[in-house]
């Protein structure tokens, strides 16, 4: 059997919107050119860039997909297809042609409970100036980010994290109800 991967996509550098979310359509279709499977995709989401004022708007989904055997694998077609839209790694958090985030492998913790748990409770003023060396999964900004989990809803909403034991609906109805509804579909 295969594993599930769940990912999140999200551009905000582009024309527009549309023009954004034109660019997710396209590296969904690089993703399966890449050998990846599709199972499912979200609805696109227009939603205030991250941090406030660091760039325009994103659009952002959400994908679940099989392919590679390992999530190392997967984080390097992943970095490929990025690369191939124009993605530079310069600054954190910077304006991006595309972002591919490997989300989460099923129940998978990586690479131990105890790193994953310091990267997921790192404090909010370190996360800025503090990057893992190594794949973290799940994600460990996962919970906090409606961009994320909005669209995640969409596709796997009984998704449980392996740490928190919440579901991707549990976490998102935590998250305030304003920050929630500046996800837009669009």
């Amino acid at each position: 059997m295969e594993q599930e991967f769940l990912i999140a996509l999200g551009s905000n550098l582009g024309s527009e919107a549309g023009g954004r979310g034109e660019t997710l359509v396209s590296a969904v279709a690089a993703m399966a050119a890449a050998g990846l499977r599709l199972r499912r995709l979200s609805r696109f989401y227009a939603t205030p860039c991250f941090p406030a004022g660091a760039g325009p708007d994103y659009v952002n989904a959400c994908a679940a997909i099989t392919g590679p055997d390992t999530s190392e694998a997967l984080l390097q077609i992943l970095h490929r297809i990025e690369a191939d839209f124009g993605r530079e790694r310069l600054q954190r958090w910077a304006s991006r042609s595309l972002d591919l985030d490997l989300l989460a492998a099923e129940d998978a913790v990586f690479p131990d409970v105890p790193t994953q748990t310091r990267w997921r409770t790192l404090p909010p003023e370190s996360q800025r100036c503090v990057t893992p060396d190594r794949l973290i999964l799940p994600h460990p900004r996962l919970q906090d980010r409606v961009f994320v989990l909005v669209p995640l809803a969409d596709i796997a909403a009984d998704w449980r994290h392996p740490l928190t034991g919440d579901t991707v609906a549990q976490m998102l109805a935590k998250l305030p109800r304003q920050d929630r509804a500046e996800a837009r579909p669009i």
